[in-house]
């Protein structure tokens, strides 16, 4: 697999701590997040949407591989947590932008 980008990496180091103010942290202050069907703006937002995603899976994700087109960054991660059918390959498609996440969309 292709080394993660400093902001991606950061996201993964954050998501596998389980600690949602670092994985919004990760974001720029304007990103959103699309998961489970909802739109999350800004790192307020972001940060409610992490919180209550490690109290209810307590996930950690492990890349697996990763596709890159310029800024867009598609990563295969598998993920295992409290949430029936753990482990799952899901993928992280993720916009970079100025040295930050700027866009996340998790898909199945």
């Amino acid at each position: 697999m292709n080394t993660l980008p400093q902001a991606i990496a950061n996201f993964v180091d954050a998501n596998n701590a389980m600690d949602p103010q670092r994985i919004a942290a990760a974001f720029n202050p304007d990103a959103k997040v699309f998961d489970e069907g909802h739109l999350r703006s800004g790192r307020e937002e972001i940060a409610a949407w992490a919180s209550d995603y490690v109290a209810r899976y307590q996930s950690t994700m492990e890349p697996t591989g990763m596709v890159q087109a310029g800024d867009a960054h598609v990563v295969r991660a598998t993920v295992r947590g409290t949430f029936p059918g753990s482990p799952i390959a899901l993928d992280f498609h993720f916009l970079l932008q100025d040295g930050g996440i700027q866009s996340l969309e998790v898909t199945a």
